[in-house]
């Protein structure tokens, strides 16, 4: 779940003007302009478009798994990689692009800003108290994976994206933010992915589809490592954290099911 808090930082910086997420990322390593990688944009990254060659497998040595456990700056690792496609043209899931981003973040706040601006600018306003961002050894905010809330905290960020960027009549986010992160990136794999948030739409907006099909399709959500989520669904005004521990997929704890039956007992 920690990825959609990235989301949201970048949105507050694309609301100060600080950042145009289709303008070539601010990547120290792909700086030169004939370094193939120096056309992925900011929006590439969000996607998981950036078609960066970065292997993500938790149940065996990868990329991912080394970022996580033996790199000390692990922006600067994932950034480190080639591309595997031209950006834009495929979908992978990279948690390496979360950290590209996050130490992108740093940058563009600068040094003496960035370890307070999380919660300046957004943990404290939403009146998310217990909220605590792990950093890396180089000191960076590890954006793809740990974070720390209680089930309420979270619920207060969704509410955020539920109220189109809106908390206690505060613009934090801008309603076009909130549309661009939950609208499909155009070769987007089975309809499932926006900037930093999974979607509901399916492959053609065809129910059959649905990650989740006994859901609206106006559903997004943020997922978190075993059996983590929030689920937003602004059609029935609704917002859904679910904590749990899920070690395995074979373990699934039935989120379509559970969907369905919160939301009946809603309706109800």
């Amino acid at each position: 779940m920690t990825k959609s808090i990235i989301n949201a930082l970048i949105g507050i910086l694309v609301k100060d003007k600080k950042l145009n997420i289709d303008e070539s990322a601010p990547v120290p390593e792909w700086n030169n302009s004939n370094d193939p990688r120096h056309s992925i944009t900011i929006k590439h990254l969000l996607e998981q478009q950036s078609g960066l060659d970065f292997k993500e497998d938790y149940y065996a040595k990868s990329d991912v798994t080394e970022m996580l456990f033996l790199r000390s700056d692990m922006g600067a690792f994932a950034a480190s990689h080639p591309l595997k496609s031209k950006p834009g043209t495929q979908c992978y899931y990279s948690s390496g692009s979360t950290n590209i981003l996050s130490r992108l973040i740093r940058h563009t706040v600068g040094e003496n800003e960035y370890h307070s601006f999380p919660y300046r600018r957004l943990f404290s306003k939403l009146g998310m108290n217990s909220f605590v961002m792990e950093v890396d050894p180089s000191g960076t905010f590890v954006g793809s994976s740990y974070s720390w809330g209680t089930a309420r905290d979270w619920a207060r960020f969704g509410l955020l994206y539920l109220n189109n960027g809106y908390y206690n009549n505060e613009q934090i986010l801008t309603e076009e933010w909130i549309k661009q992160s939950v609208t499909l990136g155009g070769v987007n794999q089975y309809g499932q992915h926006g900037l930093h948030f999974w979607l509901n739409t399916g492959t053609n907006n065809d129910s059959h589809t649905r990650k989740f099909p006994n859901a609206p399709a106006d559903m997004f959500c943020a997922s978190g490592f075993n059996g983590q989520n929030i689920f937003i669904i602004p059609s029935k005004k609704l917002v859904i954290v679910r904590f749990g521990l899920t070690r395995t997929p074979e373990e699934e704890y039935g989120a379509n099911q559970f969907l369905k039956n919160v939301i009946s007992s809603i309706n109800s």
